[in-house]
């Protein structure tokens, strides 16, 4: 990295010093807010068709905003966001579509194409690529084939439809250029990609969220029209602003407000509704209505234009705290090309110098992607459960129904979403791994997300932090003490120093909540843990999250791990925070000896299965011998993830650790006892891990065989021993199977969207990488392993870690045909204009490394920025 020296960096520096550390301007506006849990007022809980796509254009949102390519303020009071009509479809375009999970044959699934291009953490410059067929958007088709397709049948995804054939589609690209942080320069460009000249109608559309239908506003907000080139706009919250733009063909009003008639056939607000724009362009109603209105809460300046083959059309706005008397000079293209310059300046201050421009382009769309999808959550559990949305009464199943015991969660921030349209919404162990890239861009915003999970607004009172919105109580893994180690020790080798101040709040929060673990899950006592489906949905024979009963437990290797690896982690803030402030050292001694406990638990306590080499879940029932569920998957080897070193300079500094270390360590030598692995090196260095070098590298065996784990993308979830031999057992009189599925899930277990039976998961690798690492440093060349399996070639663990990250690179990188694995049979039309174009999916075929899942998941698979930035393992 060179010196931090741009003026991207200066903006950081001036923002790191706010109580949060935001612009008030971002990409904040979600990518869908319908079908959401926050917009289901049903007695069923059944949030996708209470709220469809359908009523998203005609009723009005009560928590949040969305649409393409959209911005808003980070209160998501105002917020502006395109609109397109290529005169064909039946609906105006003014929201990303995609299938509900029960249209789906493998669950939700977004059915458009666009792209995060370009975005830095202050937002001062932002562009984003959005894709729109010039014949009728195929709505029915893609419902209507994706119904009748089977689990065993993959997608059928918008580039099946032929829509985009013959380069039949307009490119849209949005670009966002800060003068200052209260004025925003807005570019919209159009390129007719086809053979033929093609209409379209383009409403760049600005509007307010609707807070005070439910009482959140003393004054109801305005846009105003001054002339037919700019509005003024008043909220009694975000203060005055400006909108300018070029002359339109039209300029319309209307209100954002349920159309009550069309939907439920009951009198109407006000004449003028949120659905006002659609039926103006659509269906020609009501459009002189509403070019006559001069003022409401949503306003859209029209432009109809019609592009010869290959022509563009470029349209200028300005949005703007101050009143200006000539908004767009004669240069205005000058702001986006010097704000362009200065991203340019700050990626190359953090990219690796040695980087192929492949590379570097993977990198950059990674952080964008990440950058694109923050966004304005806002939810209060207790106001949602005991108001009516105006459409259906407060009943007792919300009372008592989703969420109700989290009644201390009062949501209202801007979060880094996995996905704006496919999750629109946080998830616990998603965020850690975020706020891991973020790190590495935006450091102060990296901490800033991590605690906010464990404020008490989000964590409740017992110390569990939310899932996510769909299940608030559901336990994901506890990684959030590495992540938080993760985002430190990026800050320190950026700036030279460590935030020990972050460490020590985010530290007096993870005690709580690792108290809650100890507290709550682990039902014998014995130090083996449970906690349900750990974020990895269908990975088991059956749902884990199903409470056994009968006084049967399943006790879970997955569970057992990850808190040996929460102890490991926990010692090491300690340690860390101990070299500065020795009050620390006996918290250090506590994890130390809490990980020593559960790693006699894993190792000792039927976990480890001696034939097969490999942990195992067991199933403890009532009346009946312990018995091992021997399924092959990643549970069994995320054991590997809890390992750390400790360096001499530490145990030299602090005496009494050094001490209590040596002690716990004599007596239970002296006890017979267990103890986990714990080597010194020639350096004094001392390594501490779950697994004994022995079991280590009997793992290994079977974690880097192609015929089991290693694929060309990365490790697998599942082995692919089991794609000619599933796995059967029967458990009170039903059978219960498991089959290697490399890409999407083939049942329907935990919703059926999502896979681990098979395919390749970032956060997964990105962990198993940095053990390698780790084991590697403290091994050098005195241990080496097999690569792959059976080839004769052997590695250290460093140069293993390097050809893994070399696999999962690989997914995305161009092959000598140009060609990228992530496109599966879709590189077709990743060709010429669309060359540099990617998507960074939710996980990866376990065979050909095609992306699967949310296509936009930048979110954890953002982590490919920094598997590129990690120093060479070689």
């Amino acid at each position: 990295m060179t010196p931090n020296i741009s003026a991207e960096h200066e903006r950081l520096k001036i923002n790191s010093t706010k109580d949060v550390p935001l612009e008030k301007w971002g990409p904040y506006l979600s990518e869908r807010q319908w079908g959401t849990v926050r917009e289901d007022y049903s007695e069923n809980g059944d949030a996708w068709n209470y709220f469809p796509h359908e009523h998203a254009r005609s009723r009005a949102y009560l928590w949040g905003e969305d649409g393409i390519g959209g911005i808003s303020d980070y209160m998501q009071n105002i917020c502006f966001a395109i609109a397109l009509w290529n005169g064909k479809d039946p609906i105006l375009k003014e929201r990303l579509f995609g299938l509900t999970n029960e249209e789906g044959n493998h669950g939700e699934d977004l059915k458009e194409l666009y792209y995060c291009l370009d975005n830095v953490p202050t937002h001062y410059y932002m562009k984003y690529l959005y894709k729109y067929p010039q014949a009728a958007y195929p709505y029915n088709d893609l419902i209507t084939k994706n119904k009748l397709r089977s689990k065993q049948e993959p997608e059928y995804e918008i580039l099946d439809t032929g829509v985009f054939n013959d380069n039949k589609y307009f490119d849209v690209f949005i670009e966002y250029a800060k003068n200052n942080s209260e004025d925003i320069f807005i570019k919209i460009e159009i390129i007719n990609r086809s053979h033929e000249m093609a209409p379209l109608i383009v409403l760049p559309t600005l509007w307010f969220y609707n807070r005070w239908q439910y009482g959140g506003l003393t004054t109801k907000p305005s846009i105003e029209r001054l002339d037919n080139q700019s509005v003024h706009i008043y909220h009694e919250r975000s203060g005055e602003y400006y909108l300018y733009f070029q002359t339109p063909d039209e300029l319309f009003f209307t209100e954002n407000e349920t159309n009550f008639s069309k939907l439920y056939g009951s009198p109407n607000i006000t004449e003028f509704v949120k659905d006002a724009f659609h039926d103006a362009i659509i269906e020609n109603k009501n459009t002189e209505h509403l070019c006559h209105n001069k003022q409401g809460t949503k306003c859209a300046p029209v432009y109809k234009i019609s592009l010869e083959a290959g022509h563009s059309k470029t349209i200028f706005l300005r949005l703007s705290n101050e009143p200006i008397s000539i908004p767009f000079h004669d240069n205005v293209q000058a702001v986006f090309d010097q704000r362009k310059a200065e991203a340019d300046e700050f990626y190359t201050s953090i990219l690796p110098r040695n980087s192929s421009a492949d590379d570097a382009n993977i990198q950059r769309q990674a952080f964008a992607g990440l950058l694109w999808n923050k966004q304005y959550y806002h939810f209060d559990v207790e106001r949602w459960q005991q108001q009516t949305d105006g459409i259906t009464p407060v009943s007792f199943s919300r009372l008592e129904g989703r969420d109700y015991v989290w009644k201390n969660l009062k949501n209202q921030d801007i979060i880094s979403m996995p996905d704006k349209w496919e999750y629109p919404w946080y998830a616990a162990w998603d965020s850690a791994f975020h706020a891991i890239t973020m790190a590495m861009i935006d450091p102060v915003f990296a901490k800033n997300q991590l605690v906010l999970l464990m404020r008490e607004w989000y964590m409740n009172p017992e110390g569990q932090l939310p899932a996510y919105e769909w299940d608030f109580s559901d336990v994901n893994p506890p990684v959030h003490a590495f992540a938080a180690l993760e985002v430190y020790h990026i800050e320190q080798k950026m700036t030279g120093k460590g935030d020990i101040s972050f460490l020590k709040k985010i530290f007096q929060k993870l005690i709580i909540n690792f108290t809650w673990w100890v507290n709550r899950k682990d039902a014998m006592g014995n130090n083996i843990f449970e906690g349900g489906f750990l974020g990895l949905d269908n990975i088991s024979i059956f749902n884990r999250n199903i409470p056994m009963g009968d006084g049967n437990v399943l006790e879970q290797t997955d569970g057992t791990s990850w808190m040996g690896m929460y102890a490991l982690n926990m010692m090491d803030i300690a340690l860390e925070i101990a070299m500065h402030d020795d009050s620390f050292e006996d918290a250090a001694t506590k994890f130390y000896e809490h990980f020593v406990i559960i790693a006699e638990a894993l190792n000792e306590l039927r976990l480890w299965n001696e034939e097969d080499h490999f942990f195992y879940d067991v199933l403890n029932a009532k009346g009946h011998d312990p018995f091992p569920l021997t399924i092959r998957s990643v549970v069994g080897l995320i054991p590997l993830f809890a390992v750390s070193i400790i360096h001499k300079e530490k145990i030299s500094e602090l005496n009494d650790f050094k001490k209590r270390m040596a002690w716990f360590k004599g007596y239970r030598i002296a006890n017979n006892k267990y103890l986990p692995s714990e080597e010194i090196s020639g350096e004094e260095h001392i390594l501490l891990s779950l697994v004994h070098k022995d079991r280590l590298i009997l793992l290994l065996q079977r974690f880097l065989d192609e015929n089991e784990f290693l694929s060309p993308g990365g490790i697998r979830s599942l082995s692919r021993h089991y794609l000619d031999h599933p796995y059967t057992v029967t458990l009170a009189g039903v059978d219960y199977t498991v089959q290697y599925d490399p890409a999407d899930a083939t049942s329907s277990l935990y919703g059926g969207n999502s896979n681990w039976r098979g395919p390749v998961w970032m956060p997964l690798n990105y962990l198993f990488i940095k053990a390698l690492q780790k084991y590697g440093s403290f091994y050098n060349e005195s241990l080496v392993v097999e690569y792959p399996t059976g080839s004769g070639k052997r590695v250290s663990l460093q140069e293993a870690g390097s050809l893994l990250r070399d696999r999962i690179m690989h997914i995305f990188r161009k092959d000598e045909q140009g060609n990228r694995p992530v496109f599966g049979d879709y590189n077709w039309f990743y060709k010429n204009e669309n060359s540099e174009l990617l998507q960074f999916h939710e996980y990866f075929d376990g065979e050909s490394s095609r992306g699967l899942g949310a296509s936009h998941q930048t979110g954890w698979t953002a982590l490919v920025a920094n598997l590129l930035q990690l120093e060479n393992l070689r």
